[in-house]
């Protein structure tokens, strides 16, 4: 590869922050909104060369090349930065060697904005143990990123180590692509894409005065420029997510079904009023396939869109039947093209400026889907070895900010499913929200090895 990142750099961005671009960035204003990737590394892995690549995968994209500017009362817009993404080097002990990533995260990565006035909306830490092992971490702000956008430019750095390291050319400059709502299909525009807005927020509305379902609830309230997102570390072993997609093709639901199952029957068990009924749990929708043209995953940029599902829970019932009620319900609520209404219907609904959005930000903690919420983009593909590297543990957290009060993000890389819980301390208090957390994994499990005890009897 060139010595000089600067040679393969694309064009650069220079346009309005679209309305989901610029939700996102004013939320961040009032509470961070970051998305953060992590990997494991097995090998040597310099500071220089780590320098070297980071360089080299800003020059390639040019999201990573902007800053935010609202001067003079103009209109938001991404502009150029010539700013580096700063690299943090950080020393973990013998004491704290395997949990130092999840410190990092939890009190600086998730509480610490990125600089939008000057630029880039993406930092980086290597924490490393010794020579021979280091965790990689890429915080990016989420006006222009979502998890699998963190994830793949946590692969990309990667493979230009490894480029650099061998000597081997530097792939092209990655397109400059126009804001994501201006990718929507013909039919997701204009007037058809007005009415599909007004047909799902009809249908959302019949199903809350039908069902009055029920939403986590606040320990205490917390001032929406006081919110501050923790992080608490889950996994499922290799065994345990075989374990559990058998049981989940046994039972005609997806793993992400049984996961919103068992999140809700948490959250409803916890509250401890011994009835039935629904909570709603919301779910980020990948879109990037549904635009016109479609949009890779090693692009980057924010594709995801939160839908609601109304969850039944009968205390005492088995997870499945709600499983696959959440499974279906996503399943109609996509080919509806839901999820790019919610999208469609900031253009109307989303603050224009910080100083007019506190009527939004109520009705987003009253109505909106991301409460209690589930981010799970499934099976990930990220490479067990890359050039003279083994990694492991390839997983992504989000940040809360003014949107949420508990949220998982799950994706399963590595052979091990990686459950990972956020939430709003004081809304949530700590204590609680662990509970919460061994209370899905508990839920799933327990209902996991029901079904397989039965499978067992059933083949016999």
């Amino acid at each position: 590869m060139s010595t000089s990142a600067d040679e393969h750099a694309g064009p650069d961005v220079r346009r309005p922050l679209s309305p989901l671009e610029r939700w996102y960035w004013i939320a961040d204003q009032i509470s961070p909104l970051n998305v953060i990737a992590r990997v494991r590394l097995h090998g040597r892995f310099p500071p220089e060369l780590a320098r070297r690549s980071l360089d080299g995968l800003q020059a390639r994209h040019p999201l990573l090349r902007v800053a935010i500017t609202d001067d003079a009362g103009r209109a938001a817009a991404f502009v150029p930065s010539t700013t580096t993404i700063a690299l943090r080097q950080v020393t973990a002990t013998t004491a704290d060697a395997e949990t130092r990533w999840q410190q990092e995260i939890n009190d600086r990565e998730l509480v610490d904005r990125l600089v939008w006035r000057t630029g880039p909306l993406l930092r980086a830490v290597v924490v490393s143990r010794d020579d021979e092992v280091h965790d990689l971490v890429l915080t990016v702000a989420h006006c222009i990123a979502d998890g699998t956008t963190a994830l793949s430019l946590l692969q990309q750095w990667i493979r230009l180590a490894d480029g650099y390291r061998s000597g081997s050319s530097a792939p092209g400059p990655a397109r400059s692509l126009p804001a994501p709502e201006d990718l929507f299909p013909r039919h997701h525009r204009g007037t058809s894409g007005a009415l599909a807005v007004v047909r799902a927020q009809l249908r959302d509305q019949i199903a809350r005065l039908r069902w009055r379902p029920r939403r986590i609830a606040a320990s205490a309230a917390v001032p929406f420029d006081r919110r501050r997102t923790g992080f608490i570390h889950r996994s499922l072993s290799g065994a345990q997510v075989d374990a559990l997609a058998d049981a989940c093709r046994r039972e005609g639901t997806t793993v992400h079904g049984a996961l919103a199952a068992a999140m809700a029957t948490a959250v409803a068990e916890a509250a401890g009023t011994g009835a039935g009924g629904h909570v709603i749990v919301g779910s980020p929708v990948d879109f990037r396939r549904d635009l016109d043209p479609p949009v890779s995953p090693d692009e980057v940029g924010a594709y995801v869109a939160t839908v609601p599902s109304f969850v039944p829970h009968r205390p005492g019932a088995p997870l499945w039947p709600t499983a696959r009620a959440v499974s279906g319900d996503l399943a109609r609520r996509r080919r509806r093209g839901e999820h790019l209404a919610m999208i469609t219907l900031l253009r109307w609904a989303a603050p224009l400026s910080l100083a007019t959005s506190t009527p939004f930000l109520r009705r987003v903690e009253r109505q909106g889907p991301g409460r209690l919420c589930l981010s799970n983009i499934g099976r990930h593909t990220f490479p067990d070895e890359l050039g003279p590297w083994r990694l492991s543990g390839a997983q992504f957290i989000a940040g809360i900010s003014v949107s949420g009060y508990f949220v998982a993000t799950v994706n399963t890389t590595h052979d091990h499913l990686f459950w990972n819980f956020t939430y709003v301390d004081g809304i949530v208090p700590r204590t609680r929200a662990e509970r919460l957390a061994d209370a899905c994994v508990t839920t799933l499990l327990s209902a996991v090895a029901a079904d397989s005890r039965r499978g067992r009897t059933t083949v016999v």
